[in-house]
């Protein structure tokens, strides 16, 4: 039977799909940690209270990016390059959804219109995050080889998307709700056929090293398409609603270590 859970478990049975995947993940992770750390160091003035929780949501990105690295390490293999049609923080770029690198590589401080369109970006893809996250907590926290991965990506996950609906929620109080609300409309509609393109790419490239069959890959590729027309019906929604978490301050320490993943 064709499912999630069967899905995953042979793309991590096997080392190139595996060191595939985490490759993916560890270059998306690493790209996430730099943006958030250029961020952090450009934040206006206005907002500089905001600073150590974009440095902490950097750091935790980091964090994510050296344990998908130390996965692939451990079963004696390297990182593979990331293809470009599974690159899904490059393809956001591109679609111009948040801020751009050359906007982050300048030495300027960001503006309050800034801040807002990175927390409405963050607040899209970090429930993308979450929900992915939480679907490999469900079938592989128990997992040997990256059960403890998982449930440590999955909590930091959590959080940062209950720091972006915190944030937003702050931003929307004092007048900026109409703003909020568009950019998170074009964010999620954007991020959905970002999503959908990365999938059915990263999916071709699976069974390509898996030898899947065509009618698997058709059914697979049907399903992607699927989740997407939901999406694009009234799914988004659910990408841009904004109530007060219960995890409040949710990133108001410092990041978590994961020394036995470094």
């Amino acid at each position: 039977m064709l499912s999630a859970k069967s899905l995953f478990q042979e793309i991590v049975d096997n080392d190139e799909s595996f060191r595939l995947f985490c490759s993916i993940a560890a270059s998306g992770e690493s790209q996430g940690g730099w943006e958030n750390g250029r961020i952090a160091a450009l934040v206006p003035e206005s907002e500089r209270d905001l600073a150590p929780r974009i440095a902490r949501h950097g750091a935790d990105e980091d964090k994510h990016g050296r344990i998908f690295t130390a996965l692939i390490r451990k079963r004696g293999l390297k990182p593979v390059p990331v293809p470009p049609k599974t690159d899904y923080t490059m393809l956001l770029e591109r679609q111009g959804i948040g801020l751009a690198h050359d906007r982050l590589r300048a030495d300027e401080p960001l503006t309050l219109q800034d801040i807002v369109v990175y927390l409405a970006h963050s607040r899209v893809t970090e429930q993308r995050a979450a929900d992915q996250m939480a679907m490999l907590r469900k079938h592989f926290a128990e997992h040997l080889e990256i059960g403890r991965a998982v449930r440590m990506i999955s909590e930091d996950e959590d959080n940062h998307l209950a720091y972006t609906h915190e944030e937003l929620l702050r931003l929307s109080a004092i007048g900026h709700d109409k703003v909020i609300q568009e950019t998170l409309r074009t964010c999620a509609l954007a991020e959905m056929r970002v999503y959908r393109d990365v999938s059915l790419a990263v999916m071709a490239h699976m069974g390509h090293i898996l030898g899947w069959p065509k009618a698997k890959s058709a059914l697979l590729a049907a399903g992607i398409h699927a989740v997407y027309l939901y999406e694009r019906f009234g799914g988004w929604r659910r990408m841009t609603t904004l109530t007060m978490p219960e995890r409040r301050d949710a990133l108001g320490g410092p990041a978590t270590s994961a020394p036995e993943f470094a």
